[in-house]
């Protein structure tokens, strides 16, 4: 019971920036051995996003003190009671916005150059998740989807990578800049709401801005960055970046758990439910894949019903293999 109050003491000692580089390294090792110490501090994580007491513009002060009263009342009331039903509230709160919280994997890495502890969430395919930074930035993850970011961000700027596709709702903060890196494009802003869109396997990165202002360059070509105004969709190929209007600004509303597809090529709408379900989609006749729709579904819909929609539009028939995770398109 001792080391258990010891333990969480340093850790909310840690996510109020009161340990010193030492005591902070000595602490991230800590955590590569011992599960119960890792599972405390992605409670913690987690009781920062949800109970807002993360620093947010210049209010770090106040944010450090409610949050430090917060956990010192937690510890005195004990409780383990209490713990258990903030958490369970915590899941419902997630559960209307995210889906299945269940079915995103938190990880957590160190090293001896680091003074940071770097967590990485991974959506997997037919899941959506929703989460707050330390800094108050609002981050949608779409399916199949990584980011890794700071426990909490310390220095002259906001780091974080993604891999997959992203809403960011980026806290203001002209002194501490936002940087988004994934794969070779680099993303710069002060405040914004853009969606991001990197897949590995993707010939292209997209990057679309609402509101605000952001850059955005590659690692190949950095100086030929371009600088992108509201409505604006970079698409990058390589060390190729391309502007032009956004054609669909519904396309962002995959935040709400609703997929739009405005003139899409069949082609391109199967890919997307492929990532989005998991699933392997063969089609046997090309020419079909030129066919265009207008159509909006929900995810919950599922691929059967969404496939059963689209034939409406052009006839085709369909195969569904479970075992296999296949679905067969042919005329």
């Amino acid at each position: 019971m001792a080391h258990t109050g010891k333990m969480e003491e340093l850790i909310t000692k840690y996510f109020q920036g009161e340990l010193s580089r030492n005591e902070r390294l000595e602490l991230l090792r800590s955590m590569e051995g011992d599960a119960a110490l890792k599972a405390a501090c992605i409670r913690h994580q987690q009781m920062l996003a949800l109970t807002a007491f993360v620093p947010a513009g210049g209010d770090a002060e106040k944010a450090r003190a409610g949050y430090g009263a917060f956990m010192a009342e937690r510890r005195r009331k004990s409780a383990r009671r209490r713990l258990m039903r903030t958490l369970r509230y915590a899941a419902a709160v997630l559960g209307l916005t995210v889906g299945t919280w269940s079915a995103a994997y938190f990880y957590f890495s160190a090293d001896e150059n680091a003074d940071e502890l770097m967590q990485s969430l991974y959506v997997p395919a037919g899941q959506r998740v929703s989460m707050t930074l330390a800094d108050g930035t609002v981050v949608w993850l779409n399916a199949c989807t990584r980011l890794t970011y700071p426990a909490v961000f310390r220095g002259d700027e906001r780091h974080v990578a993604l891999e997959g596709e992203a809403w960011f709702d980026v806290a203001k903060d002209a002194e501490k800049p936002f940087t988004v890196s994934s794969g070779n494009l680099k993303v710069r802003v002060l405040g914004t709401s853009f969606n991001m869109y990197n897949y590995p396997d993707e010939a292209f990165a997209r990057v679309s801005l609402v509101e605000g202002s952001l850059r955005v360059s590659t690692d190949e070509n950095e100086q030929a960055g371009v600088v992108l105004r509201p409505n604006d969709e970079a698409t990058v190929a390589g060390r190729d970046i391309s502007v032009a209007k956004i054609p669909n600004r519904q396309y962002f509303l995959w935040t709400k758990g609703i997929y739009s597809f405005e003139n899409e090529t069949f082609e391109n709408i199967l890919k997307k439910l492929e990532l989005y379900y998991d699933l392997q989609i063969d089609v046997k006749d090309a020419a079909m894949l030129q066919w265009r729709y207008t159509v909006k579904f929900r995810q919950r819909d599922g691929i059967r019903e969404i496939l059963r929609l689209m034939r409406q539009i052009h006839k085709f028939k369909m195969t569904v293999d479970e075992e296999n995770n296949t679905v067969t398109i042919s005329k």
